[in-house]
Protein backbone atom coordinates (compact mmCIF):
# COMPACT_ATOMS: atom_id res chain seq x y z
CA UNK A 1 0.00 0.00 0.00
CA UNK A 2 2.66 2.02 0.69
CA UNK A 3 4.57 1.41 -2.50
CA UNK A 4 1.37 2.43 -4.30
CA UNK A 5 1.02 5.56 -2.47
CA UNK A 6 4.89 6.31 -3.26
CA UNK A 7 4.00 5.62 -7.12
CA UNK A 8 0.91 7.74 -6.91
CA UNK A 9 3.32 10.96 -5.78
CA UNK A 10 5.63 10.40 -8.03
CA UNK A 11 3.51 10.58 -11.08
CA UNK A 12 1.63 13.65 -9.46
CA UNK A 13 4.82 15.44 -9.11
CA UNK A 14 5.93 14.56 -12.66
CA UNK A 15 2.56 15.55 -13.95
CA UNK A 16 2.79 18.70 -12.05
CA UNK A 17 6.51 19.75 -13.41
CA UNK A 18 5.24 18.69 -17.08
CA UNK A 19 2.31 20.96 -16.59
CA UNK A 20 4.75 23.56 -15.18
CA UNK A 21 4.30 27.08 -17.25
CA UNK A 22 7.56 27.90 -18.91
CA UNK A 23 8.87 31.63 -17.59
CA UNK A 24 8.40 33.38 -20.27
CA UNK A 25 5.21 32.56 -21.09
CA UNK A 26 4.45 33.82 -17.43
CA UNK A 27 5.78 36.96 -18.35
CA UNK A 28 3.57 37.19 -21.77
CA UNK A 29 0.12 36.04 -19.65
CA UNK A 30 0.69 38.72 -17.49
CA UNK A 31 1.83 40.99 -20.04
CA UNK A 32 4.46 43.30 -17.82
CA UNK A 33 8.28 42.30 -17.50
CA UNK A 34 9.12 42.98 -14.08
CA UNK A 35 12.83 44.38 -14.01
CA UNK A 36 14.75 45.89 -10.48
CA UNK A 37 17.52 48.47 -11.10
CA UNK A 38 18.69 51.38 -8.80
CA UNK A 39 18.46 54.78 -9.29
CA UNK A 40 21.59 56.10 -11.00
CA UNK A 41 22.64 58.29 -14.47
CA UNK A 42 23.89 54.77 -15.66
CA UNK A 43 20.81 53.34 -14.66
CA UNK A 44 17.55 54.67 -14.20
CA UNK A 45 16.74 58.55 -13.15
CA UNK A 46 14.63 61.76 -13.62
CA UNK A 47 15.77 63.46 -16.98
CA UNK A 48 13.93 66.73 -17.05
CA UNK A 49 10.45 65.42 -16.36
CA UNK A 50 10.90 62.33 -17.90
CA UNK A 51 12.74 58.74 -17.19
CA UNK A 52 15.88 58.07 -18.55
CA UNK A 53 18.93 56.27 -18.29
CA UNK A 54 21.10 53.29 -19.93
CA UNK A 55 19.32 50.55 -18.47
CA UNK A 56 16.18 51.90 -18.32
CA UNK A 57 16.32 52.48 -21.91
CA UNK A 58 17.21 48.70 -22.68
CA UNK A 59 14.99 46.98 -20.32
CA UNK A 60 12.28 48.95 -22.41
CA UNK A 61 13.49 47.69 -25.85
CA UNK A 62 13.51 44.15 -24.48
CA UNK A 63 10.07 44.57 -22.86
CA UNK A 64 9.10 45.93 -26.25
CA UNK A 65 10.64 42.95 -28.08
CA UNK A 66 9.07 40.93 -25.61
CA UNK A 67 5.49 42.26 -26.23
CA UNK A 68 5.09 43.17 -22.67
CA UNK A 69 4.81 46.22 -20.29
CA UNK A 70 7.88 47.09 -18.63
CA UNK A 71 7.53 47.46 -14.51
CA UNK A 72 10.59 48.86 -13.01
CA UNK A 73 11.31 47.78 -9.38
CA UNK A 74 13.85 49.93 -7.22
CA UNK A 75 14.61 48.61 -4.02
CA UNK A 76 16.03 50.17 -1.15
CA UNK A 77 19.16 48.69 -1.91
CA UNK A 78 21.86 46.08 -3.67
CA UNK A 79 21.10 43.85 -0.78
CA UNK A 80 17.46 43.93 -0.93
CA UNK A 81 17.62 43.57 -5.18
CA UNK A 82 19.82 39.93 -4.76
CA UNK A 83 17.58 39.07 -2.25
CA UNK A 84 14.72 39.87 -4.20
CA UNK A 85 16.09 37.75 -7.65
CA UNK A 86 17.35 35.40 -5.79
CA UNK A 87 13.61 34.26 -4.18
CA UNK A 88 11.43 34.69 -7.85
CA UNK A 89 10.23 38.46 -6.84
CA UNK A 90 11.27 39.65 -10.34
CA UNK A 91 11.96 38.38 -13.32
CA UNK A 92 15.37 40.30 -14.01
CA UNK A 93 17.77 42.18 -12.34
CA UNK A 94 19.24 45.31 -14.77
CA UNK A 95 21.12 47.56 -12.27
CA UNK A 96 24.61 47.58 -13.59
CA UNK A 97 25.99 44.34 -12.65
CA UNK A 98 29.11 43.15 -12.88
CA UNK A 99 29.39 39.27 -13.52
CA UNK A 100 31.36 38.15 -10.48
CA UNK A 101 32.27 34.33 -9.14
CA UNK A 102 30.23 34.77 -5.92
CA UNK A 103 27.59 36.23 -8.05
CA UNK A 104 27.96 33.47 -10.41
CA UNK A 105 26.96 30.91 -7.44
CA UNK A 106 23.74 32.89 -7.05
CA UNK A 107 22.82 33.66 -10.18
CA UNK A 108 21.81 33.23 -13.83
CA UNK A 109 23.56 35.91 -16.15
CA UNK A 110 22.26 37.29 -19.48
CA UNK A 111 24.54 38.06 -22.49
CA UNK A 112 27.43 40.24 -21.55
CA UNK A 113 26.58 43.77 -23.29
CA UNK A 114 29.11 46.01 -21.69
CA UNK A 115 32.69 46.02 -19.88
CA UNK A 116 33.73 48.17 -17.11
CA UNK A 117 36.76 48.49 -14.87
CA UNK A 118 37.10 49.23 -10.90
CA UNK A 119 38.65 52.21 -10.17
CA UNK A 120 40.36 54.11 -6.55
CA UNK A 121 38.32 57.18 -6.75
CA UNK A 122 39.60 60.62 -4.80
CA UNK A 123 39.48 63.97 -4.43
CA UNK A 124 41.23 66.22 -6.64
CA UNK A 125 43.89 68.54 -4.23
CA UNK A 126 44.32 66.12 -1.44
CA UNK A 127 47.40 63.05 -1.54
CA UNK A 128 47.41 60.97 -4.62
CA UNK A 129 47.68 57.51 -3.47
CA UNK A 130 50.21 55.41 -5.50
CA UNK A 131 48.60 51.84 -4.49
CA UNK A 132 46.35 49.99 -2.31
CA UNK A 133 48.92 49.92 0.63
CA UNK A 134 48.45 54.02 0.67
CA UNK A 135 45.21 53.90 2.00
CA UNK A 136 45.74 53.58 5.56
CA UNK A 137 45.55 56.33 6.93
CA UNK A 138 42.44 57.40 4.75
CA UNK A 139 38.88 56.61 4.93
CA UNK A 140 37.38 54.05 2.05
CA UNK A 141 34.19 54.02 1.91
CA UNK A 142 32.28 51.46 -0.88
CA UNK A 143 28.31 49.87 -1.54
CA UNK A 144 27.72 47.48 0.76
CA UNK A 145 26.95 43.95 -1.48
CA UNK A 146 29.08 45.43 -3.94
CA UNK A 147 31.27 44.05 -6.22
CA UNK A 148 33.89 46.05 -4.65
CA UNK A 149 33.10 44.15 -1.51
CA UNK A 150 34.56 41.18 -3.42
CA UNK A 151 37.54 42.82 -4.60
CA UNK A 152 38.73 44.38 -1.38
CA UNK A 153 38.33 40.94 0.28
CA UNK A 154 40.93 39.51 -2.54
CA UNK A 155 43.78 42.27 -1.59
CA UNK A 156 42.57 41.75 2.10
CA UNK A 157 44.40 38.13 1.92
CA UNK A 158 47.85 40.05 0.83
CA UNK A 159 47.04 42.82 3.12
CA UNK A 160 45.34 41.96 6.55
CA UNK A 161 45.71 46.29 7.61
CA UNK A 162 43.62 47.29 4.79
CA UNK A 163 39.97 48.78 5.79
CA UNK A 164 36.58 50.32 4.58
CA UNK A 165 33.80 50.75 5.50
CA UNK A 166 30.18 49.17 3.81
CA UNK A 167 27.83 51.67 2.94
CA UNK A 168 24.22 50.47 3.04
CA UNK A 169 22.00 53.32 2.80
CA UNK A 170 24.10 54.98 -0.14
CA UNK A 171 24.43 54.32 -3.22
CA UNK A 172 27.60 55.02 -5.84
CA UNK A 173 26.91 58.30 -6.97
CA UNK A 174 26.28 58.73 -3.45
CA UNK A 175 29.68 57.53 -2.26
CA UNK A 176 31.07 59.90 -5.04
CA UNK A 177 29.43 62.68 -3.70
CA UNK A 178 30.79 62.04 -0.16
CA UNK A 179 33.80 62.32 -2.11
CA UNK A 180 33.59 65.46 -3.49
CA UNK A 181 32.89 67.24 0.03
CA UNK A 182 35.61 65.92 1.28
CA UNK A 183 33.21 63.83 3.69
CA UNK A 184 35.34 60.49 3.15
CA UNK A 185 39.03 60.14 1.28
CA UNK A 186 38.25 57.48 -0.81
CA UNK A 187 35.58 55.39 -2.74
CA UNK A 188 35.52 52.64 -5.62
CA UNK A 189 33.63 53.37 -8.52
CA UNK A 190 33.01 51.82 -11.78
CA UNK A 191 34.50 53.47 -14.57
CA UNK A 192 30.77 54.10 -16.18
CA UNK A 193 29.62 55.41 -12.98
CA UNK A 194 32.43 57.74 -12.52
CA UNK A 195 32.09 58.93 -16.35
CA UNK A 196 28.02 59.28 -16.04
CA UNK A 197 29.07 61.57 -12.44
CA UNK A 198 31.80 63.68 -13.18
CA UNK A 199 30.44 66.74 -15.00
CA UNK A 200 28.22 66.92 -11.42
CA UNK A 201 31.08 66.19 -9.47
CA UNK A 202 34.16 67.84 -11.44
CA UNK A 203 36.80 67.56 -8.84
CA UNK A 204 36.61 63.68 -8.59
CA UNK A 205 40.10 62.29 -9.87
CA UNK A 206 40.88 58.61 -10.61
CA UNK A 207 43.71 57.62 -8.32
CA UNK A 208 44.53 54.25 -10.45
CA UNK A 209 42.58 51.09 -11.53
CA UNK A 210 41.70 48.67 -9.23
CA UNK A 211 40.74 45.60 -11.29
CA UNK A 212 41.13 43.96 -15.43
CA UNK A 213 37.62 44.70 -17.41
CA UNK A 214 34.47 43.16 -15.91
CA UNK A 215 31.92 42.28 -17.96
CA UNK A 216 27.64 43.39 -17.21
CA UNK A 217 24.92 42.12 -17.59
CA UNK A 218 21.36 41.09 -16.29
CA UNK A 219 20.69 38.70 -13.84
CA UNK A 220 18.03 35.94 -13.37
CA UNK A 221 17.21 33.80 -10.22
CA UNK A 222 19.26 29.99 -10.50
CA UNK A 223 16.01 28.19 -10.99
CA UNK A 224 14.83 30.54 -13.88
CA UNK A 225 14.03 27.57 -16.92
CA UNK A 226 15.83 28.90 -19.28
CA UNK A 227 13.01 30.56 -21.62
CA UNK A 228 13.68 34.07 -20.31
CA UNK A 229 17.45 33.95 -20.55
CA UNK A 230 16.91 32.26 -24.50
CA UNK A 231 14.79 35.34 -25.62
CA UNK A 232 17.90 37.36 -24.10
CA UNK A 233 20.27 36.16 -26.42
CA UNK A 234 18.07 36.04 -29.11
CA UNK A 235 17.24 40.38 -28.28
CA UNK A 236 20.89 40.92 -27.48
CA UNK A 237 21.92 39.14 -30.62
CA UNK A 238 19.52 41.67 -32.74
CA UNK A 239 20.82 44.43 -31.03
CA UNK A 240 24.14 43.84 -31.52
CA UNK A 241 23.21 43.19 -35.50
CA UNK A 242 21.83 46.22 -35.93
CA UNK A 243 23.73 48.26 -33.99
CA UNK A 244 21.44 49.66 -31.57
CA UNK A 245 23.62 48.64 -28.84
CA UNK A 246 26.28 50.54 -29.67
CA UNK A 247 24.24 53.24 -30.52
CA UNK A 248 22.76 53.36 -27.10
CA UNK A 249 26.03 53.49 -25.70
CA UNK A 250 26.95 56.12 -27.66
CA UNK A 251 23.36 57.94 -26.73
CA UNK A 252 24.86 57.84 -22.68
CA UNK A 253 28.08 58.14 -22.64
CA UNK A 254 29.28 59.66 -26.59
CA UNK A 255 29.10 62.76 -25.57
CA UNK A 256 31.07 62.69 -21.67
CA UNK A 257 33.72 60.60 -22.41
CA UNK A 258 36.13 64.03 -22.59
CA UNK A 259 35.92 65.31 -19.59
CA UNK A 260 36.95 69.17 -19.62
CA UNK A 261 37.64 70.03 -15.50
CA UNK A 262 38.54 74.24 -15.75
CA UNK A 263 35.16 74.47 -18.05
CA UNK A 264 32.88 72.29 -15.98
CA UNK A 265 33.72 74.50 -13.11
CA UNK A 266 33.15 77.45 -15.08
CA UNK A 267 29.53 76.71 -16.60
CA UNK A 268 28.69 75.66 -12.81
CA UNK A 269 29.49 79.10 -12.06
CA UNK A 270 27.62 80.94 -14.61
CA UNK A 271 24.45 79.01 -14.14
CA UNK A 272 23.95 81.20 -11.07
CA UNK A 273 25.65 83.98 -12.21
CA UNK A 274 24.53 84.40 -16.22
CA UNK A 275 21.65 81.89 -16.59
CA UNK A 276 18.89 83.88 -14.61
CA UNK A 277 19.40 86.94 -16.76
CA UNK A 278 18.28 85.18 -19.76
CA UNK A 279 16.17 82.19 -18.22
CA UNK A 280 12.88 83.72 -19.05
CA UNK A 281 13.68 84.84 -22.71
CA UNK A 282 14.89 81.48 -23.44
CA UNK A 283 10.98 79.85 -21.56
CA UNK A 284 9.28 82.08 -24.29
CA UNK A 285 10.97 81.01 -27.14
CA UNK A 286 10.87 77.53 -25.84
CA UNK A 287 7.35 77.87 -26.13
CA UNK A 288 7.02 79.65 -28.99
CA UNK A 289 9.11 76.83 -30.93
CA UNK A 290 8.15 73.38 -29.77
CA UNK A 291 11.86 72.94 -27.23
CA UNK A 292 13.07 72.32 -23.95
CA UNK A 293 14.24 76.00 -23.04
CA UNK A 294 17.33 74.24 -21.28
CA UNK A 295 18.36 72.78 -24.93
CA UNK A 296 18.29 76.53 -25.82
CA UNK A 297 20.24 77.62 -23.01
CA UNK A 298 22.96 74.71 -23.59
CA UNK A 299 23.15 75.77 -27.37
CA UNK A 300 23.57 79.64 -26.14
CA UNK A 301 26.23 78.41 -23.85
CA UNK A 302 28.32 76.87 -26.17
CA UNK A 303 27.44 79.35 -28.59
CA UNK A 304 28.76 82.82 -26.72
CA UNK A 305 28.75 81.60 -22.65
CA UNK A 306 25.92 83.56 -22.30
CA UNK A 307 27.78 87.00 -22.95
CA UNK A 308 25.48 88.73 -25.53
CA UNK A 309 28.10 91.02 -26.65
CA UNK A 310 30.09 88.10 -27.68
CA UNK A 311 31.64 88.39 -31.18
CA UNK A 312 34.19 85.48 -33.35
CA UNK A 313 36.30 85.97 -35.77
CA UNK A 314 34.03 85.62 -38.50
CA UNK A 315 31.66 88.08 -37.46
CA UNK A 316 28.80 86.00 -35.74
CA UNK A 317 27.53 87.59 -32.98
CA UNK A 318 25.18 87.59 -29.68
CA UNK A 319 23.50 85.47 -27.40
CA UNK A 320 23.03 82.65 -30.43
CA UNK A 321 25.94 83.68 -32.37
CA UNK A 322 24.21 84.58 -35.15
CA UNK A 323 25.58 85.49 -39.02
CA UNK A 324 24.41 88.65 -40.80
CA UNK A 325 22.72 86.64 -42.82
CA UNK A 326 20.84 84.94 -40.72
CA UNK A 327 19.97 87.65 -38.65
CA UNK A 328 18.50 89.63 -41.96
CA UNK A 329 16.86 85.98 -42.96
CA UNK A 330 14.80 85.53 -39.13
CA UNK A 331 14.11 89.18 -39.46
CA UNK A 332 15.64 90.71 -36.35
CA UNK A 333 18.00 93.89 -36.90
CA UNK A 334 19.77 94.02 -33.40
CA UNK A 335 21.89 90.56 -32.96
CA UNK A 336 23.22 91.82 -29.82
CA UNK A 337 19.87 91.68 -28.20
CA UNK A 338 19.48 88.69 -26.17
CA UNK A 339 15.64 89.02 -26.64
CA UNK A 340 16.04 88.92 -30.85
CA UNK A 341 18.79 86.63 -30.56
CA UNK A 342 17.41 83.97 -29.24
CA UNK A 343 14.04 84.02 -30.63
CA UNK A 344 15.68 83.96 -33.91
CA UNK A 345 18.15 81.09 -32.89
CA UNK A 346 14.93 79.27 -31.95
CA UNK A 347 13.46 80.19 -34.84
CA UNK A 348 16.26 79.17 -37.11
CA UNK A 349 17.14 75.87 -35.32
CA UNK A 350 13.26 75.24 -35.71
CA UNK A 351 13.89 76.18 -39.69
CA UNK A 352 16.38 73.40 -39.64
CA UNK A 353 13.97 70.71 -37.93
CA UNK A 354 11.62 71.53 -40.30
CA UNK A 355 13.64 71.14 -43.58
CA UNK A 356 14.80 67.74 -42.22
CA UNK A 357 13.07 64.18 -43.73
CA UNK A 358 10.15 63.49 -41.67
CA UNK A 359 10.93 59.60 -41.01
CA UNK A 360 13.99 60.97 -38.76
CA UNK A 361 13.66 60.29 -35.53
CA UNK A 362 14.14 62.18 -32.05
CA UNK A 363 16.42 62.28 -30.87
CA UNK A 364 18.60 62.06 -33.63
CA UNK A 365 16.59 64.55 -35.52
CA UNK A 366 17.08 67.27 -33.11
CA UNK A 367 21.34 66.54 -32.96
CA UNK A 368 21.17 66.39 -37.12
CA UNK A 369 19.16 69.97 -37.12
CA UNK A 370 22.07 71.45 -34.43
CA UNK A 371 24.44 70.01 -37.06
CA UNK A 372 22.97 72.00 -39.95
CA UNK A 373 22.68 74.86 -37.50
CA UNK A 374 26.54 74.61 -36.86
CA UNK A 375 27.95 73.64 -40.09
CA UNK A 376 25.44 74.53 -42.85
CA UNK A 377 22.29 71.99 -44.17
CA UNK A 378 24.07 71.45 -47.63
CA UNK A 379 27.46 70.28 -45.77
CA UNK A 380 24.85 68.19 -43.55
CA UNK A 381 23.26 66.56 -46.54
CA UNK A 382 26.90 66.30 -47.76
CA UNK A 383 27.36 63.88 -45.25
CA UNK A 384 24.67 62.30 -44.75
CA UNK A 385 24.94 61.23 -48.49
CA UNK A 386 28.62 60.09 -47.69
CA UNK A 387 27.12 58.20 -44.83
CA UNK A 388 24.59 56.35 -46.71
CA UNK A 389 26.88 55.63 -49.57
CA UNK A 390 28.73 53.65 -47.04
CA UNK A 391 26.03 51.37 -46.50
CA UNK A 392 25.32 53.43 -42.89
CA UNK A 393 22.00 54.90 -42.06
CA UNK A 394 22.18 58.40 -42.95
CA UNK A 395 18.92 59.58 -40.56
CA UNK A 396 20.83 58.63 -36.74
CA UNK A 397 23.14 61.01 -35.04
CA UNK A 398 26.08 58.28 -33.95
CA UNK A 399 26.45 57.07 -38.31
CA UNK A 400 26.41 60.71 -39.46
CA UNK A 401 28.94 61.98 -36.89
CA UNK A 402 31.70 59.39 -38.62
CA UNK A 403 30.95 61.01 -42.00
CA UNK A 404 31.18 64.62 -40.96
CA UNK A 405 35.21 64.92 -40.37
CA UNK A 406 35.35 63.64 -43.29
CA UNK A 407 34.29 66.77 -45.37
CA UNK A 408 37.99 68.10 -44.48
CA UNK A 409 39.51 65.61 -46.24
CA UNK A 410 40.07 66.61 -50.25
CA UNK A 411 39.63 62.43 -51.00
CA UNK A 412 35.81 63.28 -49.43
CA UNK A 413 35.00 66.81 -49.83
CA UNK A 414 35.80 66.69 -53.77
CA UNK A 415 33.32 64.17 -54.03
CA UNK A 416 30.48 65.98 -52.73
CA UNK A 417 28.27 69.15 -53.77
CA UNK A 418 29.41 71.80 -51.13
CA UNK A 419 32.46 70.99 -50.84
CA UNK A 420 34.94 71.73 -48.02
CA UNK A 421 33.90 71.77 -44.80
CA UNK A 422 35.67 71.62 -40.56
CA UNK A 423 33.14 68.88 -40.62
CA UNK A 424 34.72 68.14 -37.10
CA UNK A 425 33.44 70.98 -35.33
CA UNK A 426 29.64 70.18 -35.48
CA UNK A 427 30.46 66.43 -34.18
CA UNK A 428 32.35 68.79 -30.65
CA UNK A 429 29.40 71.44 -31.16
CA UNK A 430 26.98 68.81 -30.27
CA UNK A 431 28.82 66.60 -27.92
CA UNK A 432 29.59 69.81 -25.80
CA UNK A 433 25.55 71.06 -26.19
CA UNK A 434 24.45 67.70 -24.64
CA UNK A 435 27.31 67.69 -21.86
CA UNK A 436 25.57 71.13 -20.79
CA UNK A 437 22.46 70.49 -21.45
CA UNK A 438 22.47 67.18 -18.81
CA UNK A 439 23.65 69.33 -16.68
CA UNK A 440 20.99 71.26 -16.58
CA UNK A 441 18.40 68.68 -16.50
CA UNK A 442 20.06 66.90 -13.81
CA UNK A 443 20.48 70.17 -11.53
CA UNK A 444 16.59 70.74 -12.63
CA UNK A 445 17.56 74.14 -12.79
CA UNK A 446 14.77 76.98 -13.28
CA UNK A 447 12.17 74.73 -11.97
CA UNK A 448 11.04 73.26 -9.30
CA UNK A 449 12.44 70.22 -7.93
CA UNK A 450 11.83 66.72 -9.71
CA UNK A 451 10.53 64.01 -7.47
CA UNK A 452 12.52 59.87 -8.22
CA UNK A 453 9.42 58.07 -9.54
CA UNK A 454 7.73 55.95 -7.49
CA UNK A 455 9.46 52.61 -6.75
CA UNK A 456 7.49 50.72 -9.13
CA UNK A 457 6.73 52.08 -12.31
CA UNK A 458 4.77 50.89 -15.77
CA UNK A 459 6.14 53.64 -18.34
CA UNK A 460 6.56 53.03 -21.97
CA UNK A 461 8.06 56.90 -22.31
CA UNK A 462 10.96 58.54 -24.16
CA UNK A 463 12.98 61.67 -23.86
CA UNK A 464 12.75 64.14 -27.29
CA UNK A 465 15.09 67.00 -26.52
CA UNK A 466 13.05 68.70 -28.93
CA UNK A 467 9.67 69.07 -27.06
CA UNK A 468 10.11 68.16 -23.58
Amino acid sequence: MKLISLLLMLISLLIACDEAQPHLEEIRERGELRVLTRYGPTTYYVKGNELAGFEYELTQRFAEYLNVKLKIIVPDNLGDMFNLIEHGKADMAAAGLSITPKRRDRFHFGPVYQEVTQQLVYRNGNRIPENITELYNGQLEVMANSSHIELLNSYKEDIPELTWTENKELDSSGLLELVELEMIDYTIADSNDLVANQTLFPELRVAFDLSEPESLAWAMSLSEDGSLSAAMVSFFDQMEESGDIDRLIEKYYGHIRRFDYIDTKTYYRRIQTRLPEYEQLFKKAAEKFGFDWRLLAAISYQESHWDPQAVSSTGVRGLMMLTQVTAEEMNIDNREDPAQSIDAGAGYLASMLARLPERINEPDKTWIALAAYNVGLGHLEDARILTESDNKNPDIWPDIKEYLPLLAKKKWYTQTRYGYARGGEPVRYIQNIRRYYDILLQDNVGSNQVLPPNNTNDTTSQQTPAAL
